[in-house]
């Protein structure tokens, strides 16, 4: 109660008022807290933890799009995450205008899909460059023929499988690229009131810059909305064992290709007898017929092998093993 005027704190307020010592006109400026409008007849079924996550799951599938991309297009691809946020499927639709770009993933074996919309900028620059153009995007926007499409339905197929390792710890995926829309008005998916999270990334090709707009409705991951949360999502990744990612890793190193090349001699010439080499000219190198061959594994030398054939081939018999520190 502490709260509550005594008398004589009530008697000496109205004395000042009578004085005109203090006046009520005059308060103390209360700084306003910024209040945000909440539609009770159409509440977000998405939460703060719920987008948080979705961010954190396609902060991976950048990584993987900016990585991927760049073996199909020649050229470099930076994908980052802008923002998720919640909005009715009516107002995602809204937002688009013609001629769009429109991937319908179907989010086996979850229920329903889910939309991939690329800018139409970005979806020139792609066909430029896999027609074997540098990719600058066209002045003004056209419809997309036929063979354009099918190019960007491949770059979008490839978008899509890439969804899979993302959402492994919240589900696993078999998604595919059902068709590609571009015209706005056949964009309907789902009830117009439906809520849906819109996840925004932004994708540099080059020089050229558009984003790429991820819609998934609220009814397509409602079975595994519980585990869309951090809390959820830090734990399942503690549970990996070190074995299993140890496993990975070997797994993986042992697949990859590295270059071994045998080295026959080397030789140093004037600039004026290369100038003038020829057909048929002998260039003495620095080792014997008897002498071993330095076998390089990358840069680093790995191995002495002799030269021989086998099975009509050139090929090197490995003498000894050592590594040069």
């Amino acid at each position: 109660m502490a709260d509550v005027l005594s008398q004589s704190e009530i008697d000496s307020l109205l004395s000042a008022l009578n004085n005109g010592e203090f006046d009520p006109a005059i308060s103390e400026e209360v700084e306003e807290k910024q209040v945000k409008d909440y539609n009770f007849a159409r509440p977000s079924k998405f939460s703060k933890d719920h987008l948080r996550t979705l961010v954190f799951i396609f902060e991976h599938y950048a990584r993987l799009v900016s990585t991927s991309l760049p073996v199909y297009l020649r050229k470099s691809v930076q994908v980052e995450v802008m923002h998720a946020e919640a909005a009715t499927f009516q107002e995602f639709s809204n937002s688009l205008s013609n001629p769009v770009l429109l991937g319908v993933v179907n989010f086996a074996p979850l229920e329903g899909t889910v939309i991939l919309e690329m800018a139409s900028g970005l979806g020139y620059t792609i066909v430029d460059r896999m027609l074997g153009g540098s990719g600058v995007p066209l002045e003004k926007a056209r419809e997309f023929t036929e063979i354009e499409l099918t190019i960007i339905e491949g770059i979008l197929s490839v978008c899509t499988n890439l969804l899979v390792e993302p959402w492994a710890n919240v589900q696993e995926l078999e998604p595919t690229l059902e068709r590609i829309e571009t015209n706005s008005q056949f964009a309907q998916f789902v009830s117009p009131n439906e809520m849906t999270s819109i996840v925004t990334m932004n994708i540099k090709i080059g020089e050229v810059e558009g984003l790429m707009n991820i819609c998934i409705p609220y009814t397509v991951v409602e079975p595994v909305i519980d585990k869309i949360n951090t809390k959820y999502w830090y734990s399942t990744a503690d549970v990996k064992s070190n074995e299993a990612y140890r496993e990975l890793i070997e797994d993986t190193l042992n697949r990859a290709q590295i270059p071994v090349r045998a080295v026959m001699g080397r030789s140093a010439i004037s600039v004026n007898d290369f100038i003038h080499l020829q057909v048929g000219d002998i260039i003495k190198v620095d080792t014997r017929l008897e002498d071993e061959l330095d076998i390089f594994v990358g840069n680093l030398k790995k191995f002495s092998a002799l030269p021989g054939a086998y099975n009509d081939a050139y090929a090197v018999k490995i003498k000894s093993v050592y590594r040069e520190e």
